[in-house]
């Protein structure tokens, strides 16, 4: 079984965020508001990227690992 990404849209009309899983194929695709409104967007983000559960942690360089920051 694969996994399916979640993604993030926020309703224009009242505000509320919400997520939908989806397939990448469907990504793009219009998501009505839980409250009914269909004025909403898609947000950018990284919930929903991992797929395992027990994939490794990636390891950052530079800054990010704080390598430099000291």
């Amino acid at each position: 079984m694969s996994a399916v990404p979640t993604y993030e849209f926020r309703c224009k009309a009242c505000g509320s965020t919400f997520d939908v899983k989806r397939s990448m194929d469907e990504a793009s695709a219009p998501a009505p508001c839980p409250n009914g409104h269909d004025d909403t967007v898609k947000l950018l983000s990284m919930a929903g990227l991992s797929g395992k559960a027990d994939a490794p942690a990636g390891g950052g360089g530079g800054c990010c690992g704080g390598g430099c920051c000291s």
